[in-house]
């Protein structure tokens, strides 16, 4: 045979393996099914093809296809979603080349994009693709009036393209001391909220002229990648995701959503549970601290019981990791949602907090957070119960890929 046939008859036989890859069939049987569109099902199977959830329910009605490859678990779930994290821009060590995740030269860049710093390959994706975690909602940290955008990935793939669920999310802003703390020219809480009203005025005149211009490209004001950040928030394009963990910071976010109209998400909210009639009054949702943060300066005053506290008064939250300043820089999101589970909040509503929930509040509910027909099948395998620390994740799947099985 000569090298140019054999060469040809290489590449075809690569492309039909692959081929077969990508179209591999899986039945993934489970003792316990969360399927986070029902009822538990005991005894049930996950059928999976071509990357999508093909059938859903009790096993002993469902017929398996012979190709079908059949792994089982105690406990299935859908790939928990990570609601607020750094990863990707943050790497697992302290070492500027792996630190993109916050910008020290301004308090104010509302248009750094965290599609342009994330790292797919990031040591700390595949860690927590491994434990179960298979969606992100990744950018810049808090730590400054407005960090930067943020973005939403699968813990998967090699480069961004192959990650990347959406590239803008939100717009990260935080409230606080720690702004002050990075940033000496901001000064105190009340400068800070002046700062970045200031900005959102700028940004509606900025509004304004556009729309005067009548689509007149000679009259419309000269591009400013900042006013439109701004301007798409005001908009609604965009929400705003505001760190704001003080009874003094939460108000403070309240009042400007008030004033500017825009969509917005509380991240931390480390003293949510003073202000519970508030926050329910203003119809907005919490990515809620991790219940293990370290309980100092302005989480001095966080709670276990918060997110019990939050589901009480009907208003919907989210588990985050969120952003730790030492290493690895991450937490896991299903040991703390574990430590709430354990303080009040039923267990199934701490499912519902990593899963069904984030994905209805990152807009991203058709195609992950529960196991149902059609929807992407990110899915995770427990041989136990997934808040306890002493379970083993045994499988993940993403968009129909197994990415990790335990030997």
């Amino acid at each position: 045979m000569k090298l140019t046939q054999f060469l040809t008859a290489l590449f075809l036989l690569i492309t039909v393996v692959s081929a077969t890859a990508v179209a591999q069939s899986y039945a993934i049987k489970a003792q316990v099914l969360y399927t986070m569109s029902g009822d538990p099902i005991l005894n049930g199977v996950v059928l999976v093809e071509n990357g999508k959830i093909q059938s859903v329910g009790l096993a002993s009605e469902i017929s398996i296809p012979a190709n079908a490859e059949v792994l089982e678990a105690r406990v299935v779930t859908p790939g928990f979603i990570d609601a607020r994290s750094v990863v990707g821009l943050a790497g697992a060590e302290n070492l500027p080349h792996v630190s993109d995740h916050i910008e020290r030269s301004n308090p104010f860049q509302p248009e750094l994009r965290a599609i342009d710093a994330y790292n797919a390959r990031e040591h700390l994706v595949v860690w927590l693709s491994n434990l179960g975690i298979t969606t992100i909602h990744t950018g810049h940290a808090p730590g400054a009036i407005a960090s930067g955008q943020t973005m939403i990935a699968k813990t998967t793939g090699g480069t961004l393209n192959e990650a990347l669920v959406d590239s803008v999310t939100m717009v990260a802003f935080t409230l606080g001391s720690s702004v002050s703390h990075n940033y000496t020219q901001v000064g105190s809480r009340s400068r800070t909220i002046a700062m970045l009203r200031s900005e959102f005025i700028k940004a509606q005149e900025y509004l304004a002229r556009v729309e005067s211009a009548g689509g007149d490209a000679s009259k419309l004001p000269s591009r400013d990648l900042k006013l439109e950040t701004m301007a798409a928030v005001l908009k609604g394009e965009i929400k705003a995701l505001i760190t704001a963990q003080q009874v003094t910071e939460i108000l403070g976010a309240l009042r400007l959503q008030e004033e500017f109209g825009f969509d917005l998400v509380l991240d931390g909210a480390a003293e949510a549970y003073l202000v519970l009639d508030e926050i329910k009054a203003a119809g907005v949702p919490v990515f809620v601290h991790p219940p293990m943060v370290r309980t100092r300066g302005e989480t001095r005053n966080a709670s276990w019981e918060t997110p019990a506290k939050l589901h009480e008064a009907g208003i919907p939250f989210a588990f985050q990791a969120g952003y730790e300043g030492y290493v690895p820089k991450t937490r896991v999101v299903h040991f703390e949602a574990g430590i709430a589970v354990a303080n009040g909040l039923p267990y199934e509503e701490g499912l519902a907090a990593l899963t069904i929930v984030p994905a209805q509040l990152l807009g991203i509910d058709h195609r992950v957070g529960s196991l149902e027909v059609g929807k992407d099948a990110d899915i995770a395998m427990f041989d136990g119960d997934p808040f306890e620390y002493i379970t083993h994740t045994i499988g993940v799947m993403i968009d129909g890929k197994m990415v990790y099985l335990k030997e």
